[in-house]
């Protein structure tokens, strides 16, 4: 009989596609996989299509710090994601569970331990967010990326484990050659590659494009823009190419880049830090000083790994100037990045799922 696990997390890439590289992996060992999200999220988008992935979604509430009308409302909308959630344990019965986080993994987390399923839980950034600190109260195990998460929340917590990021394998495949010839570039002209997050970031967009004519006399330019955020009155320039999106090409893409400006999403950054990229981080900030991407950034950038540029002081002047100057010490950054280790992470998940869906048949059967 096949073992059978449930995944969650949502709301942002980056609570997602980690568990894309573990499905693969997964499906490898032969695991029946469950993915629990929202009706209409981007985990809905990512995984739903999946044809060897059972998708299920169950209604959810956003979590919020301060007083609103819409948290009344959104009491419902959980109180009705645990029930859905537990149904579905019910239903499914798996060996063990893997949240990465998101407000749609607290339902599915509290469903879990409800039905008594080992749960593991994994946080992509520095600063744990609040759904995960929710739902740390009911995970075995606590998986981070980064080493100093523990001793930010999860202080002298012995369930907490220093995992790493979760990587997709096929970024390391790209070819610069093959991305250069596809994109028609020059290969003694600087390329930048600028990514705005899985939405795409309005003021970056905006700010690029008034930057353009500056930028391409010294750069080459890939620009990902979001969906539905392309403009087609810049396809004028030469040297500068904008997508809404990259799946199967950005492996080239990141191979080809000599430098990246990207916001400071956990796993992006990792990346950007495996394949030896100096990066320009723009955080995306919401919620005062304690959010996830401006802490991530903050310790990209005293690790020596990138230089950060806060959102309110974005203006043409300085996004050109913090370009000039990333690119200029390029050589120091990737020296610095060459001394951290990234791989790993992916086998340690699957060693600790595995153990715990072993603890739990062992204990069933006593």
């Amino acid at each position: 009989m096949k073992r059978k696990i449930v995944l969650t997390g949502g709301g942002s890439a980056g609570h997602v596609t980690p568990n894309l590289v573990l499905i693969q992996r997964l499906l490898e060992e032969g695991w029946e996989i469950h993915y629990i999200g929202s009706k209409h999220g981007i985990e809905r988008q990512l995984v739903g299509g999946l044809d060897a992935v059972q998708y299920h979604s169950v209604s959810t509430g956003k979590l919020r710090r301060y007083w609103s009308w819409e948290n009344v409302s959104d009491f419902f909308k959980l109180t009705l994601g645990i029930l859905q959630a537990i149904f579905l344990m019910l239903r499914i019965k798996p060996d063990a569970m893997f949240s990465l986080g998101g407000f749609v993994a607290v339902p599915v987390v509290i469903g879990a331990r409800y039905k008594r399923v080992p749960i593991l839980i994994f946080e992509p950034d520095l600063y744990p967010g609040l759904a995960n600190r929710i739902s740390s109260r009911f995970a075995r195990v606590i998986g981070t990326t980064f080493a100093g998460t523990s001793q930010i929340y999860w202080i002298n917590d012995n369930r907490t484990m220093h995992i790493g990021p979760i990587l997709r394998e096929e970024l390391k495949l790209g070819s610069r050659a093959r991305g250069i010839q596809r994109r028609g570039f020059d290969d003694d002209k600087p390329i930048v590659l600028i990514m705005g997050g899985s939405q795409g970031a309005e003021r970056i967009n905006r700010i690029v494009r008034e930057a353009l004519p500056e930028l391409l006399m010294s750069y080459q330019v890939v620009h990902i823009c979001g969906v539905g955020k392309m403009d087609p009155s810049y396809d004028r320039f030469s040297g500068y190419i904008q997508l809404e999106y990259a799946h199967a090409e950005l492996p080239d893409l990141m191979a080809m880049a000599d430098m990246v400006v990207s916001r400071a999403g956990s796993n992006a950054i990792h990346e950007w830090l495996h394949l030896r990229k100096p990066m320009l981080l723009i955080p995306h900030v919401i919620g005062g000083a304690r959010t996830g991407q401006l802490l991530n950034a903050h310790h990209f950038q005293n690790a020596g790994y990138a230089e950060l540029l806060y959102e309110e002081e974005l203006t043409k002047a300085a996004f050109l100037s913090a370009v000039d100057a990333v690119y200029r010490d390029r050589k120091l950054y990737s020296a610095r990045m060459s001394r951290h280790e990234t791989d790993g992470a992916a086998e340690k998940v699957m060693r600790l799922i595995d153990k715990e869906a072993r603890s739990q048949k062992a204990g069933a059967t006593i």
